[in-house]
């Protein structure tokens, strides 16, 4: 972005977390993750139910990104691949860039953003399947994710868990899974099962807090 005012811009939606953490996901709780190996890899979707960007309209967008996170993110070094619907427009496309890259600041990409390269774009057909937990969160020719309910290991019936994290920067309530995804594009290749999946709704943007 080359000069002018930085754009307002807004989001609200509902998320899709899968990454290779243990169940919760150790990032939440104290920003280092407990996968197997200290590494956070992630495959994150996003519906857009309401957004803009300065005179961009972004609703009904859906959106993802495939993220690799060698340790904790705030130490940065991840790359990215995004991946847009192909009828994204060239407009909306700049828009998610610079929102999710943090050049027009507001959480949670302004914290995100500095943590990663972006290797790639794309552009699939993104579609979500199935209520609450029980989700299949597919884009074409790239990634599928399933998502599901935790299980008592005793009773075998659902086990309900719900986070919240009033200070949340990227969601202050989650509703906790399993899930299975794979993803594979722009050289990053993801491939887990049975480990932690969160879905949220959210509500970012850059505009000034204001006044109590």
């Amino acid at each position: 972005m080359t000069g002018g005012a930085i754009r307002q811009w807004s989001l609200q939606g509902e998320g899709y977390e899968f990454c290779n953490c243990a169940f919760g996901c150790g990032c939440n709780f104290a920003g280092f993750p407990n996968s197997k190996d200290g590494s956070c890899r992630a495959l994150v979707g996003m519906h857009i139910r309401r957004g803009s960007c300065g005179k961009v309209n972004l609703s009904g967008l859906k959106a993802a990104a495939l993220i690799d996170w060698p340790k904790a993110i705030h130490e940065g070094n991840g790359r990215c691949v995004f991946v847009v619907e192909p009828s994204t427009t060239d407009e909306q496309v700049e828009a998610l860039s610079q929102i999710c890259t943090g050049q027009l600041g507001g959480l949670p990409w302004e914290l995100l953003g500095p943590t990663f390269q972006v290797v790639g774009l794309e552009k699939a057909r993104i579609t979500i399947e199935g209520r609450g937990l029980k989700r299949v969160f597919r884009v074409e020719g790239i990634a599928e994710a399933r998502g599901d309910n935790l299980r008592n290991p005793v009773t075998g019936e659902d086990h309900v868990v719900n986070v919240d994290l009033p200070a949340g920067f990227i969601w202050t309530h989650g509703q906790c899974g399993q899930g299975t995804f794979r993803a594979q594009a722009g050289g990053l290749s993801l491939a887990f099962e049975n480990t932690n999946w969160i879905l949220y709704d959210f509500d970012w943007g850059n505009a000034p807090a204001k006044a109590a």
